[in-house]
């Protein structure tokens, strides 16, 4: 029934040449996830030439969104024209034939800018894929285009003040186009909450799959460290990054992590039995109204089906997670972007790149700590990283990582839950890129980045004052990607899909 109508949808839409229109609570396309078009393509029901033109329409009709750097409109419609060819003569190339997908700014995409968000890699232009890309493509995906980031990943706000599409400044929510979208992974968030694409690539250093995720709707995996391949990134930190799905959906989040990981996409779980822990005074602290609210009826309903809530304690979170956060984050950033600008033809030094940072926030990150090669003091002028740095890698990390692994198996847990972030959305502009605001937001993703478990976030719901998106995140063992997305999926239909945006 459900394909039925998004085919008769789909139908009525093309048919009155509506295209570029922006997404309605009566449009049904505007629903549509990663597996639901995939099933469509391949049911012959849709073909990827016309969902592209319908992706590229709403694109171009919703720019102050500023949700990409790069729409790739010839290239994406010709991408298109050949899936359709190939099915007509009964190839499938994969799982996502035909689907069309973005791609976050820093992963590269053959014969597109990759500018990482910033000003001095505005002309660099990559010949090769990445491989998390080729992985898509091998798939059968359409590239639709490169999403807008906050500069240099260096953020969670996406106020980029090198790159937008239309004033104001700042990639934003498509729930609330006054709110921030999240980030880094901005664009790629706004896309998919924007219904201008079912699904696509971010990357995650300490929250910014899933930040983004969550405040626009969708879901999002930060996948278990080196579960995916880094090259053809743009980095901040090899002991922190990583490539990370969204989607509409976590069912679209656990297609697409089968693509890329080579692993089967799970059922979902059966919620009976599964047990999730909860460390209040750190993952509950400071939550807004609307958060608290729609938090309190999932654990509800949760405990409804037969999960078991352990509350928890885990006293040495915050110290060790301050010891191993900046550390290496701040540290790493200068030698990995420098290997990186070396490695590629960017005809850039690290140097180079901060002097025409755009963004005022990342401009003083750059210049007063990377460049540098400092870290704040609690007290008192910056001090020299590299000894910090020696200390986080050598102590503070990997105590931080057991003191996750003894966690899960001490209270027999499959994961923790949490609320994705304490807060909704803010108001865009500058005072959102204010290290009080990062901190805030990224408070419940950091922690498990620096471990390098994975974490997902789950659609929850609509704070009933604001109408704003409410993500809940599982962060699971190490290793336990495939059974943490079951549990995510399980989830999600117990709480159902999220409501498009009302424009």
């Amino acid at each position: 029934m459900r394909v039925r109508a998004l085919r008769l949808s789909l139908t009525l839409l093309l048919a009155a040449g509506c295209a570029s229109a922006p997404s309605s609570s009566t449009d049904l396309t505007a629903d549509l996830g990663v597996a639901d078009a995939a099933r469509l393509i391949q049911g012959k029901q849709i073909t990827s030439a016309h969902l592209t033109q319908l992706y590229l329409g709403r694109a171009e009709s919703n720019l102050d969104l500023n949700a990409f750097i790069t729409l790739d409109r010839a290239g994406a419609l010709a991408a298109a024209q050949r899936a359709d060819a190939d099915l007509a003569a009964g190839r499938v190339r994969g799982p996502l034939h035909g689907v069309p997908l973005v791609v976050k700014d820093n992963i590269h995409v053959a014969g597109l800018p990759n500018t990482a968000g910033t000003p001095g890699l505005r002309a660099f232009v990559p010949t090769e894929n990445a491989p998390t890309v080729q992985k898509l493509l091998d798939a059968g995906a359409v590239i639709l285009g490169k999403t807008n980031m906050h500069e240099l990943a260096f953020g969670i706000s996406g106020y980029n003040e090198g790159f937008f599409t239309k004033l104001p400044i700042g990639t934003r929510n498509p729930y609330d186009r006054r709110r921030i979208a999240g980030g880094s992974s901005s664009g790629t968030g706004a896309a998919i909450g924007g219904r201008l694409a079912p699904g696509g690539l971010g990357s995650d250093t300490g929250g910014s799959v899933r930040i983004p995720a969550a405040l626009t709707g969708g879901a999002g995996l930060r996948p278990t460290l080196g579960r995916y391949s880094q090259e053809g990134v743009t980095p901040i930190s090899h002991s922190r990054d990583t490539v990370g799905p969204m989607g509409r959906t976590v069912a679209d989040v656990a297609l697409l992590d089968s693509v890329i990981s080579g692993s089967a996409v799970p059922a979902p779980a059966s919620l009976s039995g599964v047990r999730l822990g909860i460390y209040r005074s750190y993952f509950f602290a400071d939550l807004d109204a609307d958060t608290r609210t729609v938090m309190d009826a999932a654990l509800a309903r949760l405990g409804q089906q037969g999960v078991t809530i352990v509350d928890l304690e885990m006293p040495d979170l915050v110290k060790l997670n301050d010891a191993a956060s900046f550390p290496v984050a701040l540290y790493e950033a200068y030698d990995d972007l420098k290997a990186y600008l070396a490695k590629y033809p960017t005809g850039r030094t690290v140097e180079q790149i901060a002097q025409t940072i755009a963004s005022k926030d990342v401009k003083a990150t750059y210049d007063g700590l990377v460049v540098p090669r400092k870290l704040p003091a609690p007290s008192g002028p910056p001090v020299d990283a590299a000894p910090v740095y020696e200390a986080a890698m050598k102590t503070a990390r990997p105590a931080l990582q057991r003191h996750f692994a003894e966690t899960f198996q001490r209270a027999r847990i499959d994961a923790l839950i949490a609320p994705t972030t304490p807060r909704v959305a803010v108001e865009q502009g500058p005072p959102a890129s204010s290290l009080e605001t990062f901190l805030l937001f990224i408070r419940n993703t950091d922690p498990g980045s620096n471990a390098g478990i994975p974490g997902v976030t789950i659609p929850a719901g609509l704070g009933p004052t604001t109408g704003l998106p409410i993500g809940i995140s599982l962060d699971g063992p190490r290793g336990s990607d495939t059974r943490l997305l079951a549990i995510g999926m399980a989830i999600e239909n117990l709480l159902g899909r999220m409501p498009p945006p009302r424009r």
